[in-house]
């Protein structure tokens, strides 16, 4: 057995408690997960301080000296604090403890020398270190301390003494015991990008001499982590290419031609062209299409998405679009419907609404082969719908559902259909290269002419005066305005209430205008009807939660008012704003906070009002909260646990990682050459382990 595969309970100061502690806490079974649990941070141990040089607001430091003796003052009922008198010569601080004063008191020799760690304070006008490391300083090479590894630990774990030091003597010894790690990747591959060693890395990142050392083991570690993950969506991609083989769709005839030149509604931007350029490439070249299409909210992406089914449609087959709530799947039935005018087509809705004999008649169209074009929700997967000869499916809003669900598509034809996957929130290359890595991309960059810039401006909830005023004037003007409320699950309860009180607080303060209501929590019916009163113009404003973030197109709505903002992420705050800006009239999205707001929301805040571009604001959002929290990637299963490497900050990384493994593929699209053995051997025990590999690719 492989010693990173032997239990963690073995380990030298582990045992059994303290086993089930780490497993609880941290997810840390074996050796190897202790091994490959990396430090957060590092501070400089190489220099030692006088006491002298000391101030209150230097970092953590060390000096070196001997305890003169204790005092203890009383903290009311068994409580205490222990102080020790500590001198290096050069002046006298004091060691503080709150807790485990007994420890230091049973354990600290008066007179013994011990290199003292931590942060400097000032208390009755001496330094004070308040639970500083204390170890005996004649067992220690003062002149190899290097880098000191901080850990990070849960509340609980600090509890039973499982705290970063504890953590750092366990990786210690550890590291002490363990032979040399063999390595993972080729001397051909690794050496001439001047890559460090496993087995060097490994041992270095725990215990850095320097900054410098440091730098290198984490390059190796992180170059290493996102290499394997790139190697087997790459690996994937190329079987899935092999394996199958796509519809040739050759002909562009006369269903695309008519539509063209009659019923398109404006003439395509360059990038639509670009994009309908690819997929008739990808859809005649003998090879299942799998391609992302980005574009902002109101880039044309539905109009992209019908020109391809219709070339599905001229060579004899069907096609089908699948969105993630009826609401969504509605909008785009009455979109497409809207711009095939009276073309002889028959498009045909299904979603969990669509039930007795409306139902049977679109389960038997799609069977006989008479409807075209299927627009539905996640009732499109369901067992008994079955195509004559599905030939292309687009799925809307890709990150709402998982992989089981798109293969589930797949397999309603004898050949996987072609399949185009949407997105309206922008993924930062690096973060798509890695969740969408076995799609190829297609961005709209462009918004159709005509279209201006929605204004973003931030405003201070003690100023919702003036606010009214110009929302006022907006709504005299003819105009239509949203105004959203935070609705988040673990306050769903208080969110509601403020959502029902800021409703007669609004309906107050417009009384000549008439309001709708919507929110999550209401009976889809309701719902669908407040929505269609607003889309009519029968109301003035709509005062809804989020689910309007995707799914309501009113081209005549200027205003969207975002109410606690700081409360939102820089996605749904995007994506919320792309409801406005849909007509021809300038349109305006006001974010309202009150004036206290942390540094991070005020960063976000700002590259609102900054930009529209959903691109930067994506790469934005990526740096501010890390890929796991992104919208979308923690929900469907695709948040990888990366240990070291970071996809918001390790760009250049990923990019180099990927080169590497594509090259490999091109050389052994098969993986089977001997030459790439270590790799190909590597990757099934990664396999084996606890990352989610499915739902990478």
């Amino acid at each position: 057995m492989d010693i990173l595969d032997q239990d963690i309970k073995y380990l030298p100061g582990v045992g059994p408690n303290r086993k089930k502690m780490l497993s609880n806490e941290l997810g840390v079974n074996t050796y190897g997960d202790l091994l490959e649990y990396y430090p957060y941070k590092y501070v400089d141990r190489s220099k030692v301080y006088t006491i002298h040089e000391l101030s209150g607001d230097m970092p953590f430091v060390q000096v070196v000296g001997h305890i003169l003796s204790f005092e203890t003052f009383a903290m009311g009922p068994r409580k205490e604090r222990v102080v020790a008198h500590f001198t290096d010569g050069t002046g006298i601080c004091d060691l503080t403890w709150f807790n485990g004063g007994k420890y230091a008191k049973q354990n600290y020799k008066i007179g013994t020398r011990y290199l003292v760690f931590g942060k400097p304070t000032v208390f009755n006008n001496r330094i004070n270190f308040t639970h500083p490391d204390l170890d005996d300083a004649s067992k220690l090479d003062l002149t190899t301390m290097g880098l000191q590894p901080y850990y990070n630990t849960t509340e609980k774990m600090k509890k039973s003494g499982l705290n970063s030091r504890a953590i750092e003597r366990l990786t210690k010894t550890l590291i002490e015991k363990l032979p040399s790690q063999p390595e993972t990747i080729p001397d051909f591959i690794y050496q001439p990008l001047h890559l460090v060693g496993r087995d060097e890395a490994l041992r270095t990142v725990h215990y850095p001499q320097n900054a410098k050392d440091l730098e290198r083991a984490r390059l190796r570690l992180k170059f290493e982590e996102l290499f394997f993950i790139q190697l087997n969506i790459l690996r994937y991609a190329s079987d899935q290419r092999r394996k199958f083989r796509g519809y040739v769709f050759s002909t562009i005839g006369q269903v695309f031609n008519t539509f063209y030149s009659q019923y398109l509604p404006f003439p395509l931007t360059g990038a639509q062209k670009r994009v309908i350029k690819e997929i008739r490439k990808d859809m005649g070249s003998g090879r299942q299409m799998n391609r992302l299409l980005q574009g902002d909210v109101g880039s044309g992406k539905t109009l992209v998405a019908l020109m391809s089914m219709l070339i599905a449609i001229d060579n004899g087959y069907q096609a089908c679009i699948m969105a993630p709530t009826e609401i969504l799947a509605e909008q785009h039935l009455h979109t497409i419907m809207g711009f095939l005018k009276d073309m002889n087509l028959r498009v045909a809705l299904l979603t969990g609404m669509v039930k007795g004999k409306r139902r049977e008649e679109v389960l038997e169209g799609l069977l006989d082969g008479t409807i075209n074009i299927l627009v539905g929700t996640h009732a499109v997967i369901e067992d008994t719908v079955q195509f004559a000869r599905l030939g292309f499916v687009v799925v809307d809003e890709q990150h709402r559902f998982g992989v089981a669900q798109r293969a589930k598509l797949w397999s309603k034809s004898a050949n996987p259909p072609h399949v185009l996957v949407m997105t309206a929130t922008p993924i930062p290359r690096t973060l798509a290269m890695t969740l969408y890595g076995d799609l190829d991309v297609s961005i709209i960059d462009e918004l159709p002419p005509g279209r201006k810039p929605v204004q973003t401006t931030h405003v201070f909830d003690s100023r919702m005066t003036s606010l009214y005023d110009g929302i006022r004037r907006q709504i005299n003007e003819g105009r239509q305005v949203y105004i959203v409320f935070p609705l988040i699950e673990e306050s769903a309860k208080s969110d509601l209430k403020n959502l029902e009180d800021g409703f007669e607080v609004l309906r107050e303060a417009f009384p000549e205008f008439r309001l709708s209501k919507v929110h999550g929590r209401m009976k889809p019916k309701d719902k669908e009807e407040e929505m269609q009163r607003f889309v009519r113009n029968e109301t003035q404003i709509l005062v809804a939660t989020t689910v309007i973030e995707v799914g309501v197109n009113v081209p005549n709505a200027s205003v969207m008012v975002i109410l606690e903002a700081q409360r939102f992420g820089l996605a749904q705050l995007h994506q919320l704003r792309g409801r406005v800006g849909r007509g021809a009239d300038q349109s305006y999205c006001i974010l309202v906070t009150p004036f206290k707001l942390s540094e991070d929301t005020r960063k976000r805040i700002d590259i609102m009002c900054d930009t529209n571009d959903g691109f930067r604001i994506a790469e934005a959002d990526l740096k501010l909260r890390g890929p796991g929290d992104l919208e979308g990637t923690q929900q469907s299963g695709m948040a990888f646990d990366l240990k070291i490497a970071d996809i918001a900050r390790d760009g250049q990384i990923v990019q180099m990682a990927r080169d590497e493994a594509q090259k490999i593929i091109d050389e052994d699209p098969e993986c089977n050459s001997e030459k790439f053995s270590m790799l190909w051997n590597r990757l099934r025990q990664l396999r084996k382990t606890n990352i989610n590999w499915a739902a990478i690719s």
